[in-house]
């Protein structure tokens, strides 16, 4: 058996595993990987393998850094099935075609300035024809119901936290006889997040490929979190200024919808108009209503009596059409807009910035962890100027970055988990993590007297 790193090694993106077992290729989730965009294209085009060689594919949940790249690799060849939770069939569907439609989008826009250049035109890397071919392949299954994608091994998933429909993945794999029981952790998420089930421990596992993204610090009480989030809007909005907020249309969209209802309604925030600026966020919601299995008992309740906070927020408003978008950057009076990618590479929050930046009324609030040589990063480091479509602006508005709000776990959940399997585990694999954060995490667990944890390089294989 062995297991080959293809993404999310030394960085947080892109996740992709590849597992030959038995004469069989098993991939682990097909994600982009996101970063500097003179590299990315060609990282995501170019796969390390041949998809036609790969047999089944498991997807531990719909963000397009898990997802993303299905599209490019039915586009080259691959031919299997892509299991999935039932919610992550659903979700995954709509992100990948949404992905699909950004990437022409924005193809386009950026061609207009290099034909202005005398350049040549750059192709997406995927279009809405390509995701049509992916949709007939996902297999949604049960959570814990056990399913044979390749001979030889029975897979289960089990509640992440992380998002609607995300996953752990148990793995029982027989080869000559031998038998070898693997976890992959998917994205871990947190205790006691709104909307969503805690998540569900691994054990009894012999290998761990495990996340690693905050390594190196344990998250602040969430409820703190939305206070100093209700802070930054009430002394916005004070100024006259709008804020600006990039955030993942699926979760943190929601959870931030029902926080403006209640700071605005109950914690004194002035009641300004709140724009959710995504198609995905809207269409988003609708599925969150159809798979209650995924939700705490609290919530469900709340949602089969149909008050979902993202429905019934009187100040609230889904923006679809692209030129009601436009429109909101002509407007001077206060206002909150949420909009995608939650790393403001991509999508319509691009433009939103680039039409905020300058004024020093209004806050860019970044509400989630930004991968390096995004744009993201470059506001939440507080860069004096970006580059946004070939030009440059200055960054005169305010930033305020808010750490609390991530729905992967901190240091303190990661360490639980992985001595979930101290009694079992002969290595865990450390990925979707940066170095400084998965050293940090690797020598907690050592001081712990887990020492097999390994930091596998890019493309690195391993034979177990």
């Amino acid at each position: 058996m062995r297991i080959s790193f293809h993404g999310a090694a030394h960085t947080v993106t892109g996740s992709q595993h590849l597992i030959e077992v038995n004469g069989s290729k098993l991939l682990l989730d097909c994600g982009l990987y996101q970063g500097r965009r003179a590299d990315t294209y060609e990282r995501n085009l170019n796969f390390h393998y041949s998809p036609r060689g790969v047999d089944a594919v498991i997807l531990s949940h719909a963000h397009i850094d898990h997802a993303g790249n299905l599209p490019n690799l039915v586009k080259q060849g691959y031919e299997g099935n892509i299991f999935a939770t039932h919610a992550t069939v659903d979700l995954a569907s709509l992100m990948i075609s949404d992905s699909a439609h950004i990437q022409e989008s924005d193809a386009e826009f950026v061609n207009k300035k290099r034909a202005q250049r005398g350049e040549p035109p750059i192709e997406p890397l995927y279009t809405k024809q390509d995701v049509e071919e992916v949709a007939g392949m996902f297999k949604g299954v049960n959570y814990e119901e056990p399913f044979e994608p390749i001979p030889g091994v029975t897979v289960r998933f089990y509640e992440a936290g992380h998002i609607l429909g995300s996953a752990g993945v148990s793995l029982e794999i027989e080869e000559k006889g031998k038998k070898i029981r693997l976890w992959f952790s998917g994205d871990i998420g947190r205790y006691k997040l709104p909307l969503l089930r805690d998540p569900v421990l691994p054990s009894a596992a012999d290998y761990m490929i495990m996340e690693s993204t905050y390594g190196d610090k344990s998250h602040s009480n969430p409820e703190l979190a939305f206070t100093e989030f209700r802070d930054v809007v009430k002394r916005t909005v004070e100024r006259g200024g709008k804020v600006i907020v990039p955030a993942f249309a699926v979760g943190r969209t929601q959870e931030l919808v029902y926080h403006l209802n209640q700071m605005m309604f109950q914690d004194g925030v002035p009641r300004v108009p709140v724009y959710v600026d995504s198609p995905l966020a809207v269409n988003a919601t609708d599925i969150f209503k159809r798979h209650l299995e995924c939700f705490d008992a609290e919530t469900a309740k709340f949602v089969a009596e149909a008050r979902h906070p993202a429905l019934d927020f009187k100040m609230l408003t889904y923006i679809r059409s692209v030129d009601e978008s436009k429109a909101l950057n002509e407007r001077t009076d206060p206002m909150v807009i949420i909009s995608a990618s939650g790393m403001a590479e991509t999508g319509r929050i691009v433009h939103h910035i680039k039409n905020n930046i300058e004024n020093p009324k209004n806050t860019i609030c970044i509400v989630s962890w930004q991968a390096p040589n995004t744009m993201g990063r470059r506001l939440a480091d507080r860069e004096p100027q970006v580059n946004i479509f070939g030009e440059v602006y200055k960054r005169k508005c305010d930033i305020a970055t808010i750490g609390g709000l991530s729905g992967h776990a901190g240091q303190d959940l990661l360490v639980k988990y992985a001595m979930g399997v101290k009694d079992s585990v002969k290595q865990i694999f450390l990925v979707h993590g940066e170095e400084k954060q998965a050293m940090t995490l690797k020598d907690l667990l050592h001081e712990r007297n887990l020492s097999q944890i390994h930091y596998p390089d890019l493309h690195e294989s391993v034979d177990l």
